[in-house]
């Protein structure tokens, strides 16, 4: 699942997801004062425009530049100004230190072959005082794995509890739960419910 393969993926579909934000994103976020929100593997910008039109300052980011591309067509489109997007590889690069109030990562797929390295980026890019908030596929809900099957799920982060796991005393846990999704999963996938993590960093 790099670049090419996520590439390859926009491509072949004009709409690969519904641009609706994620409920996870929705349900936490609403109500919370606007500051500056990085949204990891924002693919076609669905949360990121969400956030914008919220009033925050959001920098979206994704593998796939075709992703990053539309999503900024699309924001071009609507006239939202306060949004930009940047093709980024966490297991290459990370984003910029202390720099959001809220990071935000809704169902981010990242290699476990890429280390510990992406997820501490990731909690290094929530300035003091701000929010990490993470919604991942609950894995109970996967039916046994077939030995000829070529998808493994543990061959990814549960990107909710590996960077749980990270947290330490700099870190306060508001949510760290399993619940159901607001929203029926897509067709044909086995997901009922979403793990939520959201914690704060101290200021």
């Amino acid at each position: 699942m790099d670049q090419q393969f996520w590439d390859d993926q926009y491509r072949s579909r004009d709409q690969l997801f519904s641009g609706n934000p994620n409920g996870v994103l929705v349900t936490e976020v609403t109500g919370m004062t606007p500051g500056e929100a990085l949204d990891v593997g924002c693919g076609e910008g669905g949360d990121a425009l969400w956030l914008a039109r919220q009033g925050w300052q959001v920098t979206g980011v994704d593998i796939s530049q075709v992703a990053v591309d539309r999503a900024a067509r699309i924001a071009a489109a609507e006239g939202i100004e306060n949004v930009r997007f940047a093709q980024l590889d966490l297991t290459s690069a990370a984003p910029a230190a202390g720099a959001y109030d809220l990071v935000t990562m809704q169902y981010l797929a990242l290699p476990v072959e890429s280390g510990e390295a992406p997820l501490r980026g990731l909690l290094a890019a929530v300035a003091p005082g701000g929010t990490l908030l993470v919604g991942t596929h609950d894995l109970a809900d996967l039916p046994p794995r077939k030995g000829d099957e070529t998808f493994d799920p543990a061959a990814f982060h549960d990107v909710a509890r590996s960077l749980a796991a990270l947290l330490d005393d700099d870190w306060t846990v508001v949510v760290d739960e399993s619940r159901l999704r607001t929203a029926p999963a897509p067709e044909g996938t086995p997901h009922v419910h979403d793990v939520v993590l959201r914690a704060r960093r101290a200021a």
